[in-house]
């Protein structure tokens, strides 16, 4: 059975090989949103926040993107490979623009 890492890094080879979202592709996100792709894809069904609002996963999809690339399912183990190879995605993007974005 594969670790959580192996798993991860075949997701993120995956986004590059089969949906062609490669490090140059990835440079152009420039507010975050990779990161917040990947807490879409990492957030249980929903949760409170400290004012008691729910919040679901559906409200930190990145806003610039079009929703049908939303591929949330129900296999919580799925859902956090692809959370996973979008914060390794959004890293590699950090260190190539050789910053620590706040």
């Amino acid at each position: 059975m594969p670790t959580g890492i192996e798993r991860i890094a075949a997701e993120r080879q995956r986004q590059i090989e089969k949906e062609g979202w490669t490090p140059e592709h990835d440079d152009q996100h420039e507010d975050s949103e990779l990161a917040f792709a990947a807490c879409y894809y990492a957030m249980p069904c929903g949760v409170r926040n400290d004012a008691g609002d729910w919040i679901t996963p559906s409200d930190l999809f990145p806003g610039e993107w079009d929703y049908e690339w939303a591929k949330r399912g129900d296999d919580r183990i799925r859902n956090l490979e692809k959370a996973g190879a979008l914060i390794a995605a959004e890293i590699d993007r950090l260190q190539r623009k050789g910053g620590n974005e706040g």
